[in-house]
């Protein structure tokens, strides 16, 4: 198989259900051979298992608008589930997969460099400002360790944890953590793989697949009610994205094999792309 388009670079997002899910296998094949043909970035989020692991531990796991209240347990539990176990799995499919894979967090030389959120409104929420916790914001890349691992042939692979200059580690929504890095590494495409196919008009039809939507039309959505819960915040980082200079957006999910590279290289032809 080969690929005129496949240059990159390319951010590719993963969801904590893709990577504890039987269609990790194909999607790191498809990883693989994207890093043969250009450079890529991985990022993964890990929010089921972090859930689980924290009703194991006799935690209530709060969540506000589709968003983790993080407290000084709840950032434990995603030290251990994020840059422990997913982490050390997803580098472990891919080096099966035949890629040179190197797992990194955010305190990773601060390679994520972060800084706590202040109280903010967010959709779907109410009209008061929230304090997430532990929760961060994204105040920096460092592009240049990524383009030193890329340029020589191996895959980042970052779990969405940053570190603020103190050393203080603050839990990041991945989709936040992917799309800062695509726009710091001016990356071809962004992808956010999760376990939905992309959005869709009508939640319980799996094919009502929008296929390409502008921001205009996806703030449209979620202002009418089409979009929800989970897929808002999506949309609202993939808009973030766009807005600081990312060229496309793509939302796809519960991937077969050479999926991930279809829909890379034909945008929307698997999931929904956005564009500006």
């Amino acid at each position: 198989m080969t690929s005129p388009v496949m240059f990159g670079p390319f951010v590719v997002k993963l969801g904590g259900e893709v990577i504890g899910g039987p269609e990790l296998a194909p999607i790191a094949a498809d990883l693989a051979k994207m890093s043969r043909w250009g450079r890529v970035v991985v990022v993964h989020g890990g929010g089921p298992q972090a859930t689980k692991l924290q009703e194991q531990l006799g935690q209530t796991p709060k969540k506000i608008a589709g968003r983790r209240f993080t407290d000084e347990a709840t950032l434990d539990v995603m030290k251990m589930v994020l840059a422990g176990k997913l982490n050390v799995d997803l580098c472990s499919a891919l080096v099966k997969a035949g890629a040179r894979p190197v797992g990194l967090h955010g305190a990773s030389s601060r390679v994520i460099a972060a800084e706590k959120r202040p109280p903010r409104v967010y959709s779907g929420a109410g009209p008061e400002p929230i304090d997430l916790g532990l929760v961060g914001d994204v105040a920096g890349v460092d592009g240049a360790l990524l383009d030193l691992l890329g340029e020589k042939g191996f895959v980042p692979v970052l779990a969405c944890l940053g570190a603020g200059e103190d050393g203080q580690v603050y839990n990041i929504n991945a989709d936040i953590v992917a799309t800062r890095v695509a726009v710091a590494i001016f990356a071809k495409s962004l992808l956010l793989v999760s376990d939905v196919r992309g959005v869709l008009r009508d939640v319980k039809d799996p094919t009502s697949r929008i296929e390409r939507l502008t921001v205009r039309e996806g703030q449209s959505l979620i202002a009418e009610g089409v979009v929800r819960e989970g897929m808002i915040p999506k949309l609202e980082e993939s808009f973030a994205a766009i807005a600081a200079g990312a060229r496309q957006v793509h939302i796809v999910g519960r991937l077969g094999p050479g999926e991930l590279l279809e829909e890379a290289s034909k945008p929307g032809s698997i999931g929904t792309v956005l564009v500006p």
